[in-house]
């Protein structure tokens, strides 16, 4: 079991975390090296995997309900398994366990548009400046970027443009539809000459 607490940026800012992230070891050969129904979850603030969370929901209840317990929600599982349950946590986190893997984007733009999360939206795993502007796009409003990399510097990455061509969660309507152009006199007739 591996745990983490460091700095994140949050909205627009770099503030210090008081949530710790509870990893799993990695299965090996398959197997998972610690089962989620025995892992014993320390006191204090836990983003835990949802899988854990589903086997000790009522062993964790009253921490849930305190706001001591968050879920994180692996590339490999569905958003739609909290749909009645996102009342009952203060934020949600989706790994990334891999740059090249960008399941973590539609987990957040269903998160957002599909089953109406409103609360904190934290990035988690292998996230570096590259994406953050793209992560901000459907939804994510917290980033837990990778330990040996500079949060102040990863930052800048939620700036690195200024326009938008597709629509998403920040931005319903896309670039062709925000461009008002005039149009030619050959286009705007009114039918009275026909």
């Amino acid at each position: 079991m591996n745990m983490s607490k460091n700095l994140i940026i949050k909205g627009r800012e770099v503030v210090e975390d008081d949530w710790q992230v509870l990893r799993l070891a990695e299965p090996v050969d398959g197997a998972p090296v610690h089962d989620p129904a025995t892992v014993s979850v320390p006191a204090g603030k836990f983003i835990v995997p949802l899988s854990l969370w589903l086997v000790q929901r009522e062993v964790l209840s009253a921490r849930t309900a305190a706001g001591e317990i968050a879920v994180w929600i692996a590339s490999d599982e569905r958003p739609e398994t909290l749909k009645d349950l996102l009342d009952q946590f203060p934020l949600i986190a989706v790994d990334f366990p891999k740059f090249t893997d960008g399941r973590g984007y539609s987990i957040a733009y269903n998160l957002r548009t599909r089953l109406g999360w409103t609360g904190e939206l934290r990035a988690v795993g292998d996230v570096l400046r590259d994406q953050l502007f793209s992560m901000q796009r459907v939804g994510f409003d917290a980033y837990s970027v990778r330990s040996d990399r500079d949060v102040h510097d990863a930052l800048k990455g939620l700036s690195d443009f200024s326009e938008t061509y597709q629509a998403s969660v920040d931005q319903k309507v896309p670039l062709f539809r925000r461009h008002a152009r005039p149009l030619p006199a050959e286009v705007n007739n009114d039918g009275a000459g026909i």
